[in-house]
């Protein structure tokens, strides 16, 4: 995942994807990630951080490096560090799209969301694809859900061929 690479998803608000493997969830549950997602993708920093908690138990990992941010500050280093990366290599044009929903636990308090992803980017202008997941862990305060921690999981990037490349 790379500088503004979550996006454009939310199609049908999470519900691209195979209703076979999509399982029925709660929109506020789904609010969060679905407001992330669309902040970032406008470059909306701020916003983007927002749906995040701002404490201790924040953890982010995903496949650049360090590889793993924790603590308050984790969602703005993680955006620094992902700048700086998709810099060195020349990534641009960058788009997620998930997929509905395919599991949900929650005991109302915490909940864990898995959301299969594809990421669409042009590397050095060759355009890029990787099919991947974002699991996500949530807990609900006063305010409503937030995001305590993320993944990013799935193969390296290839080549895109066909519709994803001519995006």
């Amino acid at each position: 995942m790379r500088h503004l690479i979550l996006g454009a998803m939310l199609c049908a608000g999470l519900g691209i994807g195979s209703p076979a493997q999509a399982q029925a969830v709660d929109p506020q549950l789904t609010s969060p990630i679905t407001t992330f997602l669309a902040a970032f993708n406008k470059g909306d920093i701020a916003a983007a951080a927002a749906t995040h908690a701002a404490g201790a138990d924040l953890v982010i990992i995903d496949e650049v490096s360090p590889y793993m941010w924790r603590g308050a500050k984790a969602f703005m280093s993680w955006v620094a560090d992902l700048e700086r990366n998709d810099k060195a290599r020349g990534i641009t044009d960058q788009k997620v799209t998930l997929a509905a929903v395919t599991r949900v636990e929650t005991d109302g308090a915490w909940a864990y969301v898995v959301v299969p992803s594809d990421y669409t980017f042009k590397e050095k202008g060759v355009p890029m694809r990787e099919r991947a997941q974002m699991t996500f862990a949530l807990k609900k305060e006063t305010s409503g859900w937030s995001i305590h921690g993320w993944t990013w999981t799935g193969p390296r990037a290839q080549k895109a061929s066909g519709a994803a490349a001519a995006k």
